[in-house]
């Protein structure tokens, strides 16, 4: 048997190393939530023997039916960094508003997470995971609201995401690179297993939900009809076309072997009252913070993610991510689309 390798914790305190002024905290805080992540794995994995599978019968802010390890999940991570001593104030897509922090435990940053995404695949035992995004509260602030909250994806210090599948896999970056870590279950610990991760600049599969080609904008399915045309359309070669409906999973598989992944804006969406379907804070911004670092690209279809301003704790945003060709392509349909229309 190999050695263990690289721990989280030691690559971590090698990063740290490399900023001058780093005093640890940022450091803690990661090591925190990726335990808080080994305990949400233990609960996934347990399942129906311990009775975790479910709805928990109520609703969260956004709407959607919460499963009981939604709830678990959403718990596990509150408490873990309530007690952390390295975090201000939290927001959740589980939760109305912002989640508070006694004085006395309060720290410099703030965390936004989706404590279990993909959760309509809970019950069929595929891959769900968590995702979180680490911001600096701002100077001379004391008691953080949601308006502290609202800071462009630029302004994120770290992000990250952990997929519990058949491995238990950590993604992360601090802004020097994107990483995975896998997790030893019989040590109990993450170890470095995918450094430096890159997406190759062209696609050769995409991911999409075909079920609502009805419904999307004519830039979007002009692109994707391209995709289905292969080596005898304007592309020139052929695609495979993969749906998880599980955002963690599709991010995963995209910066692991390449491709594009998208949920545009389209008239369904429109006709709820909707700008997109992922939420800003807490799935595009970290996820798009992971994708630029891997060399990819994440966007609107008309802006780069990462500059948006948010509006509101639970914004939403059509989304377009991965290899760079593809999506600059979708992109420059956007324009030409707008263009013609007056745009």
């Amino acid at each position: 048997m190999q050695g263990l390798g690289v721990s989280l914790t030691e690559f971590l305190i090698q990063e740290q190393r490399k900023v001058a002024g780093a005093t640890g905290e940022l450091t803690l805080l990661i090591s925190d939530i990726a335990r808080a992540c080994k305990a949400i794995a233990r609960e996934v994995r347990y399942g129906a023997l311990v009775g975790n599978l479910g709805q928990a019968g109520e609703e969260n802010i956004q709407g959607e039916v919460q499963e009981k390890l939604d709830v678990l999940a959403n718990t596990i991570l509150t408490e873990t960094l309530r007690r952390s001593g390295h975090v201000a104030a939290m927001v959740s897509e589980e939760n109305d508003e912002v989640i508070t922090v006694p004085k006395a435990n309060r720290g410099k940053y703030l965390v936004c997470f989706d404590p279990l995404d993909g959760s309509s695949n809970i019950n069929i035992n595929m891959c769900i995971g968590t995702i979180f995004s680490i911001l600096r509260c701002p100077e001379g602030v004391e008691d953080p609201a949601e308006e502290h909250f609202l800071q462009p994806g630029t302004q994120q210090v770290a992000a990250g995401f952990c997929v519990y599948g058949p491995a238990v896999t950590l993604v992360l970056t601090t802004g020097n690179g994107a990483y995975g870590f896998t997790l030893d279950q019989g040590v109990g610990d993450f170890f470095l297993t995918h450094p430096k991760i890159k997406i190759p600049e062209e696609a050769k599969e995409f991911a999409i939900n075909m079920s609502n080609w009805r419904f999307w904008e004519p830039p979007v399915r002009s692109y994707i009809e391209e995709c289905l045309r292969g080596k005898e359309g304007p592309l020139g070669k052929d695609f495979n076309m993969r749906w998880i409906a599980s955002f963690v999973a599709e991010v995963y598989r995209i910066l692991m072997r390449g491709g594009f992944w998208t949920y545009p804006l389209d008239e369904k969406l429109k006709a709820k009252g909707l700008e997109g379907r992922l939420r800003l804070l807490y799935e595009a911004n970290p996820m798009g913070f992971i994708v630029e670092q891997a060399g990819g690209v994440i966007s609107t279809g008309r802006e780069r993610v990462l500059t948006l301003k948010p509006k509101h704790i639970h914004q939403r945003v059509p989304l377009f991510l991965g290899a760079k060709n593809d999506i600059e392509r979708i992109e420059a349909y956007h324009r030409e689309w707008d263009q013609s229309q007056g745009r």
